[in-house]
């Protein structure tokens, strides 16, 4: 598969992915859960269909259409690495020039880290 229906499959999981945790996210509080509990349940809802989605379409030649235990290790670390690195982006952009400033810088970073992502998620993910 090109890379460039690589990048547009991943682009196009990636916004599944959005709006899978978004959604979870305010059916969890719209019924009373806490944001932050709710926030790790929507992302990990967003990060499970899409590993499942890239590995099975976007990288499914390289990984034969079968995703190992070993591929999930490898996401689970860039997903944890690159949600450290979200969190921390928006805690210092928060910290330095309030919320509004941590909410247009997020969207800006995780684009940022998506592309970084694309490219881990090629090499390494799902090699």
């Amino acid at each position: 598969m090109s890379l460039g229906r690589q990048g547009v499959l991943y682009l196009v999981f990636g916004l599944v992915q959005l709006a899978v945790d978004w959604l979870c996210f305010v059916a969890l509080t719209w019924f009373g859960m806490a944001p932050a509990p709710a926030n790790l349940i929507g992302r990990v809802s967003g990060a499970l269909l899409g590993f499942w989605l890239n590995g099975k379409h976007t990288f499914g030649v390289t990984t034969q259409g079968k995703l190992r235990p070993a591929h999930l290790a490898r996401f689970i670390v860039m997903w944890c690495l690159t949600t450290a690195a979200s969190t921390a982006a928006v805690t210092l952009a928060e910290g330095a020039e309030g919320l509004y400033f941590a909410w247009l810088v997020k969207p800006l970073f995780d684009a940022l880290l998506a592309a970084f992502g694309f490219l881990i998620s090629k090499f390494w993910v799902y090699r």
